[in-house]
């Protein structure tokens, strides 16, 4: 791998996000917001219920951003390229896929980064929810387990994207909420039924969030949660790895790949 190639695509996404008025929208100003919203309520619910279970609401919101930004980031990097006709010639140079896909990665994780650490400054300043109080190696491992899920789901959607084309675009921005409701994100996972328990289990960002609403009740590393979830994370991305390579190959084998910008 060249890191003058990986550093070039990863320009190429600064230049974008920094010009596309719906990037911008998409990721800092929709999080901002939803923040801040979210930070209302919570407040409301402090006054009328137990505040530590109105603090699990605004937890789960400000985390999952982490996975929606890095997802989006992912899946939106090709889409960019495919509606401006520009994916192909991307590969015409000495680019290889393996490039492209790390670039992506790492543009994904500087945006989750720096989006999570504003909207964590709009919730410590504005509603005195600080993030930063369950410990920097706590909030670090949490945050590494929903970044390595959220590049997972990244490459299952750039797959079926190559394969399928552009008709099926819309799972680049909304695929990843179907994991929501099973991942416990804004309640404890004594909540849902037993079979629906037993399904949010094969996920691990089920065992991140229950590690996090620990946490706010006693800062310390969950090592179980997150050997649970550091082991699904590492099945996941080697699947959802063999799956994009597979969808490639097909790709290319049958002329999607270059139907894709017509």
């Amino acid at each position: 791998m060249s890191l003058r190639r990986i550093w070039a695509v990863a320009l190429q996404e600064v230049f974008i996000t920094a010009r596309s008025v719906e990037v911008i929208v998409d990721l800092p100003w929709f999080s901002v917001m939803t923040i801040v919203v979210f930070g209302f309520i919570t407040r409301f619910l402090s006054t009328v219920i137990d505040s530590s279970v109105a603090r699990y609401l605004f937890l789960g919101t400000l985390l999952w951003e982490v996975i929606r930004i890095a997802q989006y980031s992912m899946s939106l990097g090709a889409l960019w390229n495919i509606w401006s006709r520009n994916f192909c010639n991307m590969f015409i140079t000495p680019l290889s896929m393996v490039e492209y896909v790390v670039a992506q990665m790492v543009s994904a994780t500087a945006k989750a980064v720096l989006v999570f650490l504003i909207v964590a400054g709009v919730a410590a300043l504005a509603f005195g929810f600080n993030m930063f109080a369950i410990g920097l190696g706590n909030l670090a491992l949490l945050f590494l387990n929903l970044l390595v899920f959220a590049w997972s789901i990244g490459l299952l959607v750039l797959g079926i994207i190559l394969r399928l084309g552009t008709r099926i675009q819309a799972l680049a921005w909304g695929l990843v909420f179907l994991f929501q409701p099973l991942s416990a994100a804004y309640y404890p996972l004594a909540i849902l039924p037993p079979t629906l328990q037993a399904v949010a289990r094969a996920f691990p960002t089920t065992y991140v969030f229950e590690a996090a609403r620990d946490s706010l009740a006693h800062p310390a590393i969950r090592w179980d949660y997150m050997g649970l979830a550091g082991l699904e994370n590492v099945l996941y991305f080697a699947v959802c790895t063999a799956f994009y390579a597979f969808m490639y190959r097909r790709a290319r084998q049958t002329g999607q790949f270059a139907r894709n910008e017509e």
